[in-house]
């Protein structure tokens, strides 16, 4: 069913339960009108005493009209309710999980990182944004980055590489990396991982 077919037989069936609402179920067959037109035709018919029975009638129109909308705003508004819970219930994950999520720009600048992320780069959050990611690796590791986003690039299924963070007080640091292409964005989402401590 396309699109357009279901949106017509959503607002067929708000409408049918708008009107079932306001005649506790009785079916009525009410022509369409939009409400300004609908609004002037009921002041000129109540007017006349003539006409009242279709002053009513164009009334009735109003009254499943207006429960339509109300309709489609609560259900808009439970929608909204629910896209804020899970996009709260998301950015918690992400911000709790032990892997490294960062999120960098075709020249390896860093836009986005979780704290795991930052924990594993070894800086502070305020010195890791907007600068390349490549400025903490080793050159042959730079080199393995810039592979690893061509093939993503690519659409490559993303693969495993290891690398080397530059050494932090005398100490040297690698790391285990995947990275896939955001489609959106045109950016890429690496996922940054400590390896297994040896046993």
């Amino acid at each position: 069913m396309s699109h357009v077919a279901e949106t017509s037989s959503y607002l067929s069936s708000l409408r049918v339960r708008a009107v079932s609402q306001l005649t506790d179920g009785m079916r009525t067959d009410l022509t369409r009108a939009s409400t300004s037109e609908a609004m002037a035709v009921l002041f000129k018919l109540a007017s006349s005493p003539s006409t009242a029975g279709d002053a009513l009638a164009l009334l009735h129109e109003l009254q499943v009209h207006q429960v339509e909308v109300e309709m489609q705003h609560e259900e808009l508004r439970q929608s909204r309710v629910e896209l804020e819970s899970a996009l709260i219930r998301q950015t918690t994950l992400v911000e709790r999980a032990p892997a490294g999520y960062l999120v960098i720009d075709e020249a390896t600048v860093l836009c986005e990182i979780n704290l795991a992320g930052v924990r594993l780069l070894g800086a502070a959050s305020n010195d890791l944004l907007g600068r390349p990611l490549a400025s903490f690796l080793s050159a042959p590791s730079g080199e393995q980055l810039q592979k690893m986003l061509m093939r993503a690039r690519d659409g490559v299924v993303p693969e495993t590489c290891e690398l080397q963070l530059l050494p932090q007080a005398g100490a040297i640091r690698k790391l285990h990396a995947t990275a896939d292409r955001e489609v959106s964005s045109g950016r890429f989402l690496l996922v940054i991982l400590a390896p297994p401590s040896p046993g």
